[in-house]
């Protein structure tokens, strides 16, 4: 199967590309670097991987490339951490509509014309950011009060793009849902602002990379966003690469969304002592209270018993199995700089 990517140089990408690529896809990578700047991968020289420099927002690139593709895996999208969410409220509503657009335009165009079967709807676990329901099943979204974060609420957007092209051009889709990512491949990037937390610059505000920087750069007490008891289920990219994955081959996956998720909830206090003790062992963990920004979800709690049904998914690597790959990598991109 031939798969078009779009973001293919982002975080989450990295991992699936490889393991599309291991399970003898073809790949077609479409990216700006306008994120992390110019990055390599491993798999570069892939003979079933081809990079395309280009920008998401050019309907006419998408279209030529998708033309020829079974499926279209449209992750490429401007995001951050929770501090992102605040600084560029417009432009993350705007620039991520104009991709979309130009991505559905795109794939509408190679499913009457060409060759492609079926969107792949890269959305997000915001879209549940003002549920009530625990765990958080599929379908939830329609009932709960919409995203009050515009990146959130664009999310959700993208939701409604796939059933409209649906409704409209019977383009099939699958909606994923990734929850709290963590792995390697994830650095400052180029549009960050830097935001203070103690005597340390936040890594885009996510949870994991700016926790492990602070410990690893020796920061006692350690500075938590909010009181450490907002709840997270994190999940390793090499698993949400295979549930991503099986959402494009299985054919019980058309027109259907998936919560793609560890089954495991996690305080951000425990997650804070977790790599407080893997960097410092027996050292006493102390830590204090900043204020939490507005976006700061206090309970993120999905269901994942859809995905384990239709699917057969299940994300088996633990927290600490993934903290012992991603401390290592941070540690190395403290010395280069890159976070």
């Amino acid at each position: 199967m031939r798969i078009l990517v779009s973001g293919s140089a982002g975080f989450i990408a990295g991992y699936l590309v490889e393991e599309l690529l291991a399970h003898g896809h073809e790949v077609i990578g479409v990216d700006n670097f306008s994120k992390y700047g110019t990055v390599e991968k491993s798999y570069d020289a892939h003979p079933r991987y081809r990079f395309v420099q280009g920008d998401a927002k050019d309907a006419g690139l998408l279209k030529e490339l998708a033309r020829d593709c079974d499926q279209m895996v449209a992750d490429a999208a401007a995001i951050g951490g929770i501090a992102y969410f605040h600084e560029y409220a417009y432009d993350l509503l705007a620039e991520n509509e104009r991709i979309t657009a130009a991505t559905f335009d795109a794939a509408i165009q190679a499913f009457k014309h060409g060759r492609l079967k079926k969107i792949n709807v890269m959305s997000s676990s915001m879209v549940f950011e003002n549920a009530a329901v625990y765990p958080t099943p599929e379908g939830e979204q329609l009932r709960c009060p919409p995203p009050s974060s515009t990146y959130g609420f664009q999310k959700l957007a993208c939701e409604y793009f796939a059933k409209g092209a649906w409704e409209q051009y019977r383009l099939p889709y699958t909606i994923i849902r990734p929850f709290n990512c963590i792995g390697i491949g994830e650095k400052r990037a180029a549009c960050d602002k830097d935001i203070a937390s103690g005597n340390i610059r936040l890594a885009m505000s996510h949870v994991v990379p700016d926790l492990v920087q602070k410990v690893l750069k020796g920061q006692d007490p350690l500075r938590l966003l909010g009181d450490g008891t907002q709840v997270r289920h994190y999940t390793y990219g090499g698993d949400l690469a295979r549930g991503i994955r099986l959402c494009i081959e299985s054919e019980t996956a058309v027109n259907e969304d998936f919560n793609l998720s560890s089954p495991d909830s996690t305080t951000v206090l425990e997650l804070a002592e977790l790599v407080w003790r893997k960097v410092h062992g027996d050292t006493p963990f102390r830590y204090v209270c900043d204020p939490p920004f507005p976006y700061d979800v206090q309970k993120r709690v999905p269901s994942v018993e859809k995905a384990k049904r239709i699917l057969g998914f299940e994300a088996t690597t633990s927290l600490s199995e993934a903290l012992d790959e991603v401390i290592p990598w941070i540690r190395r991109q403290i010395a280069l700089g890159g976070i």
